[in-house]
């Protein structure tokens, strides 16, 4: 089952079709009232599992929706090692990095290790955001919760209920750098778990959607 989240952000689906957004993402209750920051990114860690391959790709595209170019990707996931290979549209194997982004500075496609991995769900430094501890987005409570490492912070809005993770910013000096959408839900096994992703830097001309076709 899959829950498509839009307005600027996210809105529900045609409920004709398929359960609400609300329904569906607050079928069963997974924390408690007082839930700790810590419980709620634990609880979003369970969205990824430990042994895992995730096939799928990501598109430039602009805001119109118009296509500038594909690249497909294969994330496997083993006794905690990640490893990741990217194609172009021709099926050739296509060169990357784990720093900044995966094709390189100068790229247009603004793809990151962390966007595809999430690997900052597994950072130590966990605390509730002082500023904006929850909010409601389109209706869904979220709890508010800062990842911090080094020099890198980034806040992710996690569903109340459930600990889907609903968006990201990546912040530098306390300023959004980078946001992560996820624009659809996708139903795992009994996990919620992203389907659609939108990422890129504020005011972006282009911004790259990620989509996970297949988990096994």
């Amino acid at each position: 089952m899959i829950i498509t989240i839009a307005a600027m952000f996210f809105a529900a689906a045609s409920p004709a079709a398929q359960p609400s957004v609300m329904d569906a993402l607050s079928e069963k209750p997974v924390f408690s009232e007082n839930a700790t920051a810590r419980e709620m990114i634990e609880g979003c860690r369970a969205m990824v599992p430990a042994d895992v391959e995730i096939r799928g790709h990501f598109r430039l595209r602009s805001r119109r929706g118009s296509t500038k170019s594909v690249h497909h990707y294969v994330l496997k996931r083993v006794d905690g090692k990640t490893e990741l290979s990217i194609t172009d549209e021709k099926g050739r194997n296509v060169e990357f990095k784990k720093e900044g982004f995966l094709l390189g500075e100068k790229s247009e496609v603004t793809v990151t290790w962390s966007d595809l991995t999430l690997d900052y769900l597994w950072w130590d430094d966990i605390s509730f955001d002082s500023v904006k501890e929850s909010e409601t987005i389109q209706g869904i409570l979220s709890r508010v919760v800062l990842l911090k490492k080094g020099d890198r912070t980034v806040r992710v809005w996690i569903d109340k209920r459930t600990g889907a993770m609903l968006q990201a910013h990546e912040l530098v000096k306390g300023e959004v750098k980078r946001e992560l959408f996820c624009t659809s839900l996708k139903k795992f096994g009994d996990r919620w778990a992203p389907k659609n992703i939108e990422v890129g830097p504020p005011g972006a001309k282009y911004r790259t959607k990620i989509v996970i076709e297949d988990v096994k």
